[in-house]
């Protein structure tokens, strides 16, 4: 269920009547190549919190659409620090926890927002744990799904045209593709593209991956996976 289908006086009926689960995107606001929209990762972020929600009887918020993608530099990026994104989700967490809200999931939907997918500081406590008995777990998406993942390149571009119309297939391209390339050249490229200003140093035209072949019966199959999985992995 999403949170705008609720009104206060049932929704704390609900919190009373049995324990939910919530969950709150992450996504980001970043270049995607010329042929997807800025906004692509919190756009399938905000899809796939949706249908895990209505598969297993979860409550979405809304989603954080800015996140950490300083690496995208000087393409088009809107980010912020780690630790304000860290606050933010810790304002929220708290909220939720004041509210009685024991069961918290944080999605992510960009790589960027790794660093701020470990612990937060006010759970670091045991005893606050154990005194209110909240569990925060946090997923990326892609950790749920066999394909290798990219940005804007066939898995990205795929699940976009599942979800969306605003997919300009005329102008994808092909962007970097580490096939051929040892484990240790990859592991190099791999960390250059995550310092800031790093990622168009190894893309060139902000693509890692490509996008020609995607399809929309692809992304709907990359969606059914990774709610599936996720879905057993909320429910185990």
């Amino acid at each position: 269920m999403d949170i705008n289908e609720l009104y206060d006086p049932e929704f704390r009926k609900l919190i009373k009547s049995k324990k939910l689960t919530v969950i709150i995107p992450v996504g980001s606001i970043e270049q995607h190549g010329a042929h997807l929209p800025i906004s692509t990762d919190s756009d399938i972020v905000t899809e796939i919190a949706s249908r895990l929600a209505k598969k297993c009887g979860f409550i979405v918020f809304p989603t954080i659409s800015y996140g950490v993608s300083w690496e995208h530099e000087p393409l088009f990026n809107t980010s912020l620090k780690v630790n304000n994104l860290r606050k933010i989700l810790d304002d929220i967490i708290t909220s939720l926890t004041k509210n009685h809200i024991k069961r918290i999931i944080i999605l992510n939907g960009h790589h960027g927002n790794l660093g701020v997918m470990g612990q937060y500081v006010i759970y670091q406590d045991n005893d606050y744990k154990k005194k209110f008995g909240i569990k925060v777990s946090k997923f990326s998406y892609w950790h749920f799904m066999k394909q290798q993942f990219d940005h804007a390149g066939f898995v990205e571009t795929s699940l976009m045209l599942a979800i969306s119309n605003k997919v300009k297939m005329k102008k994808a391209k092909k962007g970097l593709v580490t096939n051929g390339l040892s484990d240790m050249e990859k592991r190099k490229i791999g960390k250059l593209a995550t310092k800031p200003g790093g990622f168009p140093k190894v893309t060139k035209n902000g693509v890692w991956g490509d996008p020609t072949g995607a399809t929309k019966k692809d992304g709907q199959r990359f969606l059914s996976e990774i709610v599936r999985n996720l879905a057993k992995e909320c429910q185990s």
